[in-house]
């Protein structure tokens, strides 16, 4: 076991492992291909770079985003402090000026005397570990070909072709029934939405109609036979569906004894049953048209969407069969994943396993044995799904209320209902002891560049010593300025 951590990506998920473990007193090397090497989404060679949209979405802790951003602060979060200091106005989002934000980063991390930052792309990562992975959506051919060797060729995926999911609780189950096709399985593995004619043509007109996404140059012609869009079967004619993903064949609706028009399929989509994938309804429709469009379906019309539905490039392994709740591989323990790669989606989740993988892997060095959040907390809730979800169905998902453990009594208010599991989670984080600096953590004295954005949220870190600079290598880092590291 090396006495430093090795992560292998400089995005938000890298990033942020990176400077837990170097929060924690452990040398770090931080490999990053940009620029000398670039991908056909980045334009610069900042660390976590914000490569699509500037929001990192809701604020509130009734919205489960706002929830783990709240976390993630209470951890010490770089990626927070940097967000929270670069906010622009965007209503009840967190959105942030993405030049402010990922030079903000990227100065953090460079003047960091344990991290040492090297700018070259890396094909394998090191036999001694402990080493994180988070090379993001967009990992280079070469470190794809050794994830494939080590993980299995079915066990790696290109390509992120995800239905909607949406909440249990906000389904109209007066107009569902409960059945599996020719009642296969235990019978009723299903919701099933009946369509009549009308239903149906209404449905698919809309459908039709509606706005996509349009994709970068790089994701063109990514659409296969397999695996097309909803709305690209749909315009292949109007009956395409019902022979397709709606087909009615095998299904009788109980209170008609007949056979529908055409059927929405809806399986479940975890072990709580609180979520529901629409089945075969990948899509690439903008999210407000999803919203708009799949609440024609008859019992989603006050639909709550956990996850909208994508299709873009995207490497992702199977992190069911992969990885343990610890953000460590199965099969080699000292290797950890992070980021997108794992099949999370969206920034702030990226980030949020890089928390989780930082503190494990720098537990390890310590001798001490990595650990799983709370269920309750959302970091808890996000990493338990990505490996323990059904690997016949995984693809990558955002974090969810859906995705934590129901409270003990059911309370009908929507918006209560999540403060109190926001009030669940921020105690069961509160009262996990790992999650917290060990008193030999070294305190970094000045006023870098996160300085400012770590002042109003985490609480002040105990004296300790001064940390040394990082042995090894020749670093591109700037000029040793000192950096202060928040801490709980």
């Amino acid at each position: 076991m090396a006495n430093r951590v090795t992560v292998i990506g400089g995005g938000l998920a890298g990033s942020e492992a990176a400077w837990q473990v170097a929060r924690r007193g452990i040398p770090v090397r931080l490999y990053e291909m940009r620029p000398v090497k670039s991908t056909p989404a980045h334009h610069t060679g900042n660390l976590a770079e914000l490569v699509c949209s500037n929001s990192l979405r809701g604020a509130q802790l009734d919205q489960a985003p706002g929830l783990l951003k709240e976390e993630m602060r209470r951890l010490g979060s770089l990626i927070m402090q940097a967000a929270d200091a670069s906010a622009i106005p965007a209503g009840s989002a967190l959105a942030v000026d993405r030049e402010e934000f990922s030079r903000r980063v990227t100065e953090a991390i460079l003047s960091h005397p344990l991290i040492e930052v090297i700018r070259e792309e890396v094909t394998e990562p090191p036999a001694d570990g402990p080493v994180i992975i988070a090379t993001g959506p967009l990992t280079s051919d070469a470190l794809s070909r050794w994830i494939r060797s080590f993980t299995g060729e079915e066990y790696l995926a290109f390509f992120d072709a995800a239905a909607p999911i949406v909440t249990y609780e906000s389904l109209d189950l007066s107009k569902l029934f409960r059945a599996s096709r020719y009642g296969k399985g235990s019978g009723d593995d299903y919701l099933n939405s009946p369509m009549t004619r009308e239903q149906y043509e209404a449905f698919w007109q809309a459908l039709v109609e509606a706005e996509r996404h349009v994709p970068h140059d790089f994701e063109r012609g990514l659409f296969f036979e397999g695996c097309l869009p909803i709305e690209e079967m749909a315009r292949r004619g109007p009956d395409t569906l019902r022979y397709g993903p709606l087909k009615p064949v095998g299904l009788v609706d109980p209170r008609t004894g007949k056979e529908p028009y055409a059927v929405v399929q809806l399986r479940r989509d975890n072990r709580y049953g609180t979520l529901y994938n629409l089945v075969g309804f990948q899509t690439s429709l903008k999210w407000g048209e999803q919203k708009r469009v799949f609440r024609m379906i008859p019992g989603l019309e006050n639909a709550e969407f956990a996850r909208y539905g994508v299709m873009h490039r995207n490497t992702f392994i199977c992190s069911p069969k992969i990885l343990k709740p610890t953000m460590q591989t199965r099969k080699r323990p000292d290797l950890f994943f992070a980021g997108q790669i794992t099949g999370v989606e969206g920034y702030i989740e990226s980030a949020a396993t890089g928390i989780v993988a930082g503190i494990n892997a720098a537990r390890l060095v310590r001798g001490e044995e990595p650990v799983a959040f709370p269920p309750e907390t959302a970091h808890g809730a996000l990493t338990r799904y990505i490996t323990e979800a059904h690997p016949d169905h995984f693809q990558p998902m955002n974090i969810a209320f859906g995705l934590l453990p129901p409270l003990p009594r059911r309370v009908r208010d929507p918006r209560r209902r999540r403060l109190l599991m926001a009030e669940r989670a921020l105690k069961a984080l509160e009262g996990f002891a790992p999650a917290r600096l060990p008193e030999t953590a070294p305190v970094i004295a000045g006023g870098g560049p996160a300085g400012s954005a770590a002042g109003a949220r985490a609480p002040a870190t105990p004296a300790g010593r001064e940390a040394p600079v990082a042995p090894g290598r020749a670093s591109t880092r700037a000029a040793e300025t000192p950096t202060p590291v928040p801490g709980r």
